[in-house]
């Protein structure tokens, strides 16, 4: 995978837990600021995917970025509204991980 395609997928994967932070923020868009900023989020970071997918398989990429997002998500959950997180959800976590290495390492770029 060249460099410029890790990136685009990463910012893209990383734009996912932004965006669903951003509407949780925005109360069910009655907080107009953080609608916006949420609506912009959810436009930009599948853009980043899409330029990822240019170079790499779309499975593969689609994959990456949602395990990114869902991962980052969780984290952002913990951290940010301290949201609990069982061992065997921390398992499951896991299993994203392993999954999206299986893909990259069989070829998927």
């Amino acid at each position: 995978m060249e460099l410029m395609t890790a990136v685009w997928l990463i910012i893209g994967g990383l734009l996912e837990p932004c965006w669903v932070i951003a509407l949780r923020k925005s109360d069910s868009y009655r907080n107009r600021t953080w609608a916006v900023v949420a609506v912009i989020l959810i436009i930009a970071s599948p853009f980043f995917l899409s330029l990822a997918m240019l170079d790499m398989h779309m499975g593969t990429a689609y994959a990456i970025w949602t395990g990114i997002g869902s991962i980052g998500t969780v984290v952002a959950g913990c951290l940010l509204y301290k949201e609990k997180i069982e061992r065997l959800q921390i398992f499951f976590l896991f299993v994203i991980i392993v999954g999206i290495t299986g893909l990259q390492l069989m070829g998927g770029a």
